[in-house]
């Protein structure tokens, strides 16, 4: 279970209703209130500085409104939307929201969010190294790919796919973005379009290399490592059979 706080950030264009979420912040004992930013551009600032699990975040704000900061945000950290709107709610669970409080916001309601943020949170603690996923940002929802059944990432314009053994998803994000999130030790950037997963690679030459009986173009300075990753995992994989 988790045992630290939440770190929080409250978005709130209002300075009365800001106050009013910060003081329920900080009287939770599973929460750490970071600040309290009444527009979208200062909380970026925050999120740059910060390490923010959890943002209580306001809709009508001016410049960027909260459904433009959502989409800008790193999938792991966890929304509740906190309007006097209703009519935002559908629109705030397709983004993937944790969780939608309508103002002004009741005490039983503000636990049950928190609570629901909490639970996820802790999920994400204990699923620790035996599953790993990486959450992006596809239709407007956040999706979660299991890392082990991801077979290649490619470049699509502003965009990226990534094939798996299930399916296809195109996501917004950059080839750096994606090299980034996934364990360098059994991905590899082969191309400049293209990010294999070792264990699933089935052989290769000079330039190119086949997953799933798909050809995949590789840049000739990259073969040298993709040799020396591909023999340790085979080396380990050896040597976890022999001690089973």
């Amino acid at each position: 279970m988790r045992t630290t706080p939440l770190n929080t950030l409250v978005v709130e264009n209002s300075k009365v209703q800001g106050n009013i979420i910060a003081r329920m912040v900080q009287n939770h004992t599973d929460l750490h209130l970071i600040a309290v930013n009444s527009n979208a551009i200062d909380a970026h600032r925050n999120l740059k500085t910060h390490k923010i699990d959890l943002i209580l975040l306001d809709i009508e704000m001016p410049f960027i409104d909260g459904f433009d900061l959502l989409e800008s945000l790193d999938p792991k950290i966890q929304v509740i939307i906190v309007s006097g709107n209703a009519n935002y709610a559908l629109k705030a669970f397709d983004y993937g929201v944790t969780d939608f409080l309508l103002k002004p916001v009741q005490t039983g309601r503000f636990e049950n969010a928190v609570r629901k943020a909490l639970k996820n949170s802790s999920l994400g603690t204990e699923r620790g190294q035996n599953e790993e996923f990486l959450i992006l940002r596809s239709n407007m929802k956040n999706k979660k790919i299991n890392i082990e059944e991801i077979k290649w990432v490619e470049a699509l314009g502003d965009y990226i796919r990534v094939i798996t053994d299930k399916e296809k998803v195109i996501a917004l994000g950059t080839m750096k973005s994606i090299a980034d999130k996934l364990p360098n030790d059994r991905f590899l950037r082969i191309h400049r379009s293209y990010i294999v997963n070792l264990k699933k690679v089935e052989k290769f030459g000079c330039t190119s290399v086949e997953v799933d009986q798909h050809q995949i173009p590789m840049s000739r300075k990259q073969k040298t490592k993709l040799e020396f990753l591909i023999e340790r995992i085979d080396s380990q994989q050896v040597k976890s059979y022999l001690t089973t």
